[in-house]
């Protein structure tokens, strides 16, 4: 049938194309618009930084890429169009007056050059678009750097693993894309323009339609023997076993070969496919199709099916042995437990601790933390916020300073800006933006002490010995030298909300709140300058705060201050780490800092375990909440320390794990932007940190990766646990939250020549798996000099240990604590807290130590107060107000007198820790008084040693102490005496 002659178009009239044109001008400005405002905020920001190279080589990346991407998919979709159009045939029979193919075709010819460029503009925009996303693998790709260890297979560099494998994907992602849309491209055209004919029983394809089809197959067939070449090395990372991660039996002696014989399959059936240019018929490529469908299936599924089943599966502990053992060695080098790394100590957990062995251990019991950060932030905010528009976090940090040449840890919190407290006239804009613009310093109280019992200061006792540094004794005599401040003001933190605008005219009046008698203005770096009508009317576009462009009082001197969360401006700066979820405020060279650590990840590690970051980081004090819940890895470095100044936002990198690969990667990707280690300033390190997040990783890792045997770690017999957390209501057993670990300042057991001296640490108690029963205690060192240290002390297997809930449940169910906790309650009016329970390792044994909180119920301005402290050793539990009478109960008396007294407390009184003697009881012997006397003298002289720091003194004094206790023992026996000596008060 002839074709019938071609309808015309329908026309649009001059009023709608020009209508049509205003509604697509509005919306390019409305999307186009917004983005170039975020660029140009973005734009100025990171020039603030000294971080501009970052923002250009991201967006140069970006750029690259969607051309890229944009004109290899779009060239190849108008390749794929014009041959398409030009082989057309010459005449195409219609199957009808209303065939609606004929009426598209007819369209598309009267508007050829709309079709023949839009289609391929539009497509490609697309591509480029998403494109440009994964800048990060181009950059490792082209800045890769070897890691000088080979994986275990093919004996090829990690390096290829890490930066080229991904990239290579990527690659071949893409161009399998560009053919798959190319070949619909074509179908559709031919189709259109008669080359493909559904008529008939079996339809018909010209021979040019046949050709660029079988082409475009062919060449997607054999991007899929290249995708199989691939697999092979993407087995390293294979999840087939529930037990380890890599490549099992089963995939190297089945799925292996599976992957090349694939492969050759598909060069043969791309062959066929190219064949089918000179044959007249599909029949060759269709039965190489069915091949290789057939043999994926049976070669590719069903045969490694077959040897899991009958040949792994019944011997699988012997079989999966040597992958059990690559697991285990790439786990440990990829997460930092290599042996170099990681000291495993035999330790019974058990001893018979005498009163002289608890004494001397000067490192750990004198340093015993009573202050519970997760707990105090409101005894923090009740007592020192001051105003309302201030703020601490709910958990507070843990840092360490000298004083007085002596190492104390301290609960450290900075006295933010918080906008939410702001009330009634303080919410309007100008007050919130321009009025209240910082905080005001920091406050300290030392960990290990209160002012006083509680039942010694008329219920003012349990609180925390706060020093606050602010900037009315920023520089005062009265600060120890580590804590004084040049600048206590406070504008970047974790509090603070949204933007400000500071900086005034010079001579003009002041007008940031500073306190109730006088203002203050901004004179810092920090802050992307307002003083052109430019910048002005883009952040008021920015924020839809019209404010900003009218208000009066911003000037040519006015600056606006944004990203000011110290997290966020290292992620900003540093856009391929990933930050600690615990940023934590130090006095470093007398400027408040923010420290935030920073790690380097792979998610694809050569047989090494891949984890969820987010689910091994959440516990009891930090759920399922970080940005990178999703995100797994199975590679994890503390590569790199950032500071953030309170007062100007400066942002600084220190490269603190030089010999970290994908470090340098990104060094070279970024130059001059990450300081090298050697620019640390000692200050700056003695107040570094083992990270939290990196610890929970590895102690979540060692719970089964302490295990070298194969075998052993096959059966999981051997395997620990994180214990749930106790002191949590509803946390108790298996399914409980994940105990947190805690900072501490202890001896070091298992370093050598450290036993007693004090470190800080980062620890954490094991127990075994399903078990309550301790299996390890891990710490992780922070001290300069053995900073990164872990240390296993590792129990016997057949150990009786109490774990933190057998513990808990001890220290509960003894009656008189739970006697006294009721009276502590009283009737409901109070409500008791525990607070972290400690384990520590004391006299060759483990020592528990949970301080007890109480707070009123039901009152807005409640906080907590230590009331009593728990502690519990080889089954034995203390309690008491002091610590230092529940050590002397568990241990016998003279045990406490290392504990560092409250502070402004009052001599300490006789404690025998037992009953008093019944009335008409004999008195005391002169000699047993004498003995008594010396022994309380000798506690005196050890706790004013132990106050100056002064170890000879302590060393003195520990002698005395002995020895007093010695001659009141003889004096007991020759009185007949059963007596114990007396103890310290307080």
């Amino acid at each position: 049938m002839a074709m019938r002659p071609p309808v015309g178009a329908p026309t649009l009239s001059r009023r709608t194309r020009i209508l049509l044109i205003l509604a697509g001008i509005l919306v390019l400005l409305l999307l186009g618009g917004s983005r170039l405002i975020n660029f140009y905020v973005d734009w100025l920001w990171f020039g603030e930084v000294g971080f501009r190279g970052v923002f250009t080589t991201v967006l140069f990346t970006q750029i690259v890429q969607f051309l890229v991407g944009a004109l290899l998919i779009g060239g190849l979709v108008a390749l794929s169009l014009w041959i398409a159009y030009r082989s057309r045939p010459v005449f195409v029979p219609v199957t009808g007056p209303e065939d609606p193919i004929a009426r598209y075709r007819t369209l598309i010819i009267q508007r050829l050059r709309v079709f023949a460029i839009g289609i391929p503009v539009v497509i490609g925009i697309i591509a480029g678009l998403a494109a440009q996303g994964d800048w990060q693998t181009v950059q490792q790709f082209l800045n890769s750097t070897p890691f000088g260890v080979t994986d275990p297979e093919f004996g090829i560099d990690v390096g290829f693993y890490a930066f080229q494998l991904p990239f290579y994907r990527y690659v071949l992602d893409w161009l399998f894309v560009a053919v798959a849309i190319c070949f619909v491209i074509s179908l559709i055209t031919h189709y259109i323009f008669g080359g493909i004919r559904l008529s008939g029983r079996s339809g018909q394809v010209s021979a040019a339609a046949r050709a660029q089809l079988a082409i475009l197959a062919g060449v997607f067939v054999l991007l899929k023997a290249v995708a199989y070449y691939l697999d092979r090395y993407e087995l390293l990372f294979s999840n087939r076993s529930n037990i380890f991660t890599g490549a099992t039996y089963t995939d190297l002696n089945a799925v292996m070969p599976a992957k090349l014989i694939l492969l050759f399959i598909s060069i043969i059936c791309a062959a066929a496919f190219f064949a089918a240019v000179f044959r007249r018929n599909l029949q060759l490529p269709a039965i190489a199709t069915v091949l290789l469908v057939l043999s994926s299936v049976l070669i590719g599924a069903a045969w490694p099916q077959v040897l899991q089943q009958f040949v792994v599966s019944p011997n699988a502990n012997e079989r999966e042995s040597v992958p059990i053992a690559r697991n285990i060695a790439a786990t440990r080098q990829a997460f930092g437990l290599t042996p170099d790394k990681v000291t495993e100590v035999p330790y019974s957990g058990t001893s018979v601790a005498t009163p002289a062995a608890v004494r001397n251990d000067t490192a750990t019991v004198p340093n015993i933390r009573l202050l519970d950060p997760a707990k105090v932030g409101a005894t923090f905010t009740q007592l020192q916020q001051r105003r309302t528009f201030y703020g601490f976090p709910q958990k507070l940090d843990i840092d360490r300073y000298n004083v007085g040449g002596k190492t104390q840890d301290y609960i450290v919190a900075a006295r933010e800006l918080n906008s939410a407290g702001l009330t009634g006239n303080q919410t309007d804009w100008i007050n919130r933006r321009l009025v209240y613009t910082h905080g005001n310093g920091i406050v300290v109280a030392p960990a290990n002490q209160v002012n006083a019992a509680l039942d010694e200061a008329g219920g003012q006792g349990g609180l925390p010995n706060f020093t606050s540094i602010d900037i009315t004794n920023n520089e005062s005599a009265s600060i120890p030298p580590s804590l004084r401040v040049t600048e206590p003001r406070i504008y970047y933190g974790e509090l603070v909300d949204g933007y400000s605008i500071v900086g005034a005219e010079p001579g003009a009046t002041p007008r940031e709140y500073d306190s109730d008698t006088q203002n203050y203005t901004y004179t810092g770096k920090g802050g992307v300058s307002l003083g052109n009508v430019v910048n002005r009317l883009v952040f008021s576009l920015f924020y839809g705060e019209r404010n900003i462009l009218f208000n009066n009082s911003i000037n040519q001197d006015s600056k606006i201050m944004y990203v000011r969360d110290p997290r966020d401006r290292v992620q900003a700066v540093a856009p391929w780490l990933t930050t600690d979820t615990d940023p934590y405020p130090a006095v470093v060279n007398g400027r408040i800092q923010w420290i935030v650590d920073g790690y380097t990840t792979l998610q694809n590690y050569p047989y090494a375990e891949r984890m969820g970051l987010g689910q091994a980081t959440a516990d009891a004090l930090q759920p399922l909440q970080r940005a990178q819940t999703d995100k797994e890895i199975s590679y994890l470095r503390n590569s790199v320390k950032a500071t953030v100044d309170a007062y100007d936002g400066t942002v600084t990198l220190y490269a603190f794990d030089e010999s970290d690969p994908v470090l340098q990667t990104w060094m070279k990707t970024f130059p001059g932007t990450v300081k090298p280690a050697s620019a640390i300033s000692p200050d700056l390190r003695s107040h570094f940190r083992y990270p939290e997040d990196q610890f929970k990783v590895q102690r979540e890792l060692l719970t089964r990766y302490h295990v070298d045997n194969p075998l052993e770690f096959y059966g999981n017999v051997s395997f620990w646990d994180v214990p749930s957390d106790p002191t949590v209501p509803g946390g108790g057993g298996a399914t409980g939250a994940p105990q947190p670990p805690y900072y501490i300042l202890a001896g070091q057991p298992g370093i050598q020549g450290q036993g007693n001296t004090p470190a800080f640490q980062l620890t954490s108690a094991l127990v075994f798996r399903n078990r309550d029963i301790l299996s390890a205690y891990v710490t992780a060192s922070s001290d300069p000099a053995s900073y990164g240290r872990i240390t296993v002390l590792q129990l016997p297997p057949d150990t009786q240990t109490l774990g933190p809930q057998q513990i808990q449940t001890q220290f509960v169910g003894s009656p008189n604590v739970s006697q006294d906790l009721g009276l502590l309650s009283r009737g409901g009016q109070s409500t008791v807290e525990y607070g972290n329970l400690l384990t520590l390792p004391v006299a060759g044994g483990l020592l528990f130590v949970e301080p007890v909180y109480i707070e009123r119920a039901n009152q807005q301005s409640s906080y907590p107060q230590l009331a009593r402290v728990l502690v519990s050793y080889n089954g034995r539990v203390g309690y008491s107000a002091n610590l230092s009478v529940a050590l002397d109960q568990v241990f016998g008396a003279g045990a406490g007198a290392a504990v560092a007294p409250p502070a402004g407390s009052p001599p300490p009184a006789p404690q025998s820790g037992a009953s008093p003697p019944a009335a008409g009881a004999p008195a005391a012997s002169p000699q047993v008084a004498a003995a008594a006397a010396a022994i309380q003298t000798a506690i005196t002289q050890l706790r004013a040693a132990n106050a100056s720091g002064d170890f000879a003194a302590q060393g003195q004094a520990l002698q005395a102490l002995d020895s007093a206790v010695q001659q009141f023992q003889h004096a007991q026996a020759a009185a007949g005496s059963a007596a114990p000596p007396p103890g310290p008060g307080g």
